[in-house]
C-alpha cells in the first residue's frame, strides 16, 4: 500500500481541485460562445461527451484536430499550460455537422483573443 503524509494528500487534493476549476472555466467559455451563436437549447447536448461519443469519420477527426489546434493558436480559450482536451474534438465534429465551426472560431477570437507575449530584447 502507498502511504502519503497529510501534506502530500493536501497537495494532491489541491491539484485535483485546481484541474477541476480549469476544466469548468474552459467548459464555461465554450458554453458562452455556443450560446452567443444561438445554440441556447442545444448547448448542453453539444458539450456532452461520453464514452459512447463517436466522430462521424476519419476525415472529420482530422478536420476537428486542425480546428482545435487553430483555436489553441489563435485564441485564449484554453489555458496556455494546458494540453488540448480530446473531448472538444467531439464538440467540433458536431459543429461541422451544423456548419458552425468557422463562426465558432471567429466568436472565440473576439471573446478570448490571444494575448501577446511580452518580448524582451537585450
Amino acid at each position: 500500500a502507498i502511504m502519503f503524509s497529510f501534506q502530500e494528500w493536501e497537495k494532491i487534493n489541491y491539484n485535483i481541485y485546481a484541474i477541476r476549476q480549469v476544466r469548468k472555466e474552459v467548459k464555461k467559455r465554450w458554453k458562452q460562445i455556443l450560446e452567443d451563436l444561438g445554440f441556447q437549447k442545444e448547448v448542453n447536448s453539444l458539450l456532452t461527451v461520453t464514452q459512447l461519443s463517436t466522430i462521424s469519420d476519419s476525415q472529420n477527426r482530422k478536420r476537428a484536430q486542425e480546428m482545435l489546434l487553430r483555436l489553441a493558436k489563435e485564441t485564449d480559450i484554453f489555458p496556455e499550460e494546458w494540453g488540448l482536451p480530446e473531448r472538444y474534438l467531439y464538440v467540433l465534429d458536431r459543429l461541422f455537422d451544423l456548419d458552425a465551426v468557422e463562426d465558432f472560431i471567429k466568436t472565440a477570437s473576439k471573446m478570448y483573443p490571444k494575448k501577446q507575449k511580452e518580448a524582451y530584447f537585450n
